[in-house]
């Protein structure tokens, strides 16, 4: 892992996103998926976990059957012929995740595997290969390759209920948004570094839609700069994380969105915490960090993240 070449990763996402847009335009990667397909199942850990939990929630609200099971678990779906089993791995050797794949490889559940790279163990073992198309991660962390992955998630998405599929447009967006919060980075980034460096760690929330930014932005805390940070829904704020605001010099990192935002600020004000928020103002907000697109809620999940990986890769580089 090298902070510099994980900087470098950050500044590429624009182009990588530009290049996996082409390429869905060209294909959907998922058109060889079979007929009756009644059930998804999606397998994976960290990130990859992160970003099949919002995929499923988005596909029950479309009336799938859908489900992100951590790869780790003991039990989960048997198999069978109309689940559709989506391991997700970059790297394509995470161990959780092949041994998962081990009880559907073969049959009768279909095996789609989420690979940036398609000659690995798990793309052996999967009936059929999407390339992630992220490009190589020099940093040792994963940054692309979750973005593309929730992209790709979303192109699952249209396929399997018949949507329209907007998804390269929303793709080259993102990357105009992505490209605008690196070209400004200047004008926002020092003020939420010193905003966000107290002693008791960072905290992110997130809307259940979008709750994968909470957690990714959390684990680029914990991951390289190695500072304690968690992520929470921002419902389950207020009953879960509401208590450190009155015993923890608490900062916290805000994805807005959720209808409860406003409950949370709340109890923010009352006892003088620290708040950024990440797109459109929320009041009592200590500050708000805007950017191109951010009013259209499936461009902040592809796009709000990078916030806390430019904010995690300088505190990197300092140390």
């Amino acid at each position: 892992m090298n902070p510099e070449l994980y900087l470098a990763d950050l500044e590429s996402k624009p182009a990588a996103l530009a290049g996996l847009a082409d390429a869905l335009t060209a294909e959907d990667p998922f058109q060889r998926l079979p007929e009756g397909i009644s059930r998804v199942l999606f397998l994976g850990m960290g990130s990859s976990r992160y970003a099949a939990g919002v995929a499923a929630l988005r596909l029950r609200a479309a009336g799938v059957d859908a489900y992100a099971d951590y790869a780790s678990a003991a039990a989960t779906y048997p198999s069978s012929k109309d689940t559709l089993v989506v391991p997700i791995s970059a790297t394509g050797a995470s161990r959780e995740t092949l041994d998962a794949v081990e009880r559907h490889a073969g049959g009768p559940s279909v095996v789609a595997a989420l690979t940036n790279a398609p000659g690995s163990p798990l793309a052996e073992a999967a009936d059929l290969v999407i390339d992630m198309r992220a490009g190589e991660e020099r940093g040792g962390v994963a940054c692309r390759t979750f973005q593309h992955t929730l992209a790709l998630l979303l192109a699952l998405e249209a396929r399997l209920t018949g949507a329209e599929t907007g998804v390269p447009a929303l793709i080259r967006r993102s990357a105009e948004a992505t490209a605008d919060l690196l070209d400004r980075r200047d004008e926002w980034l020092p003020l939420v570094m010193e905003l966000l460096d107290g002693p008791h760690g960072v905290y992110t929330i997130a809307p259940a839609e979008r709750l994968s930014s909470a957690e990714q932005s959390a684990l680029m805390f914990r991951e390289g700069p190695r500072r304690p940070a968690d992520a929470c829904e921002s419902g389950d704020w207020s009953h879960v994380d509401v208590y450190l605001t009155k015993t923890l010099d608490y900062r916290a990192l805000l994805f807005p969105g959720s209808r409860y935002d406003a409950q949370a600020m709340d109890w923010v004000r009352q006892r003088g915490s620290t708040v950024v928020t990440v797109g459109p103002e929320v009041k009592d907000a200590t500050a708000a960090i805007r950017y191109a697109f951010d009013d259209e809620p499936d461009v902040a999940l592809l796009t709000e993240t990078l916030v806390a990986e430019l904010v995690a890769a300088y505190w990197w580089m300092a140390q």
